[in-house]
């Protein structure tokens, strides 16, 4: 037995496509990772305010603050894609439409969390010293 859909629909194909779940459990486990990260990240923003570029250099070139930071960025910018990419797929009709923004949220988040993480790693490699 196939639950409740009627023949006509197994026919036509209509029904769950198998990969909603996966897409909401990625979106949940990612905020969740975000949750202390951000709060880490607020904390680290509020006592770098106060210290100069040398102190903030150095305190980046700290292995596990580099880890944190290297974390947060591909987390938000993994959480930003799934997000949008569920905004283009729900509100989006245009297939057209629809592709050329889906390949333009990816690009733009691989490419901004990309340059992110290069800074970070250039900073933290270089042992907080220029």
């Amino acid at each position: 037995m196939s639950g409740f859909r009627t023949d006509h629909s197994r026919a036509r194909g209509l029904g769950a496509a198998k990969h909603g779940a996966g897409h909401w459990i990625g979106e949940r486990v990612s905020a969740i990772a975000l949750a202390p990260l951000s709060l880490w990240a607020i904390y680290a923003v509020l006592w770098l305010a106060r210290a100069d570029f040398y102190t903030a250099s150095a305190w980046l070139g700290n292995p596990l603050n580099a880890v944190l930071v290297s974390l947060l960025l591909l987390t938000a910018f993994w959480h930003m894609h799934a997000g949008m990419r569920v905004i283009v797929e729900d509100y989006i009709h245009t297939t057209f439409s629809k592709a050329v923004l889906l390949v333009l949220n990816l690009f733009v988040c691989v490419l901004v969390g990309g340059l992110g993480l290069f800074a970070v790693l250039k900073v933290a490699l270089s042992g907080g010293v220029f």
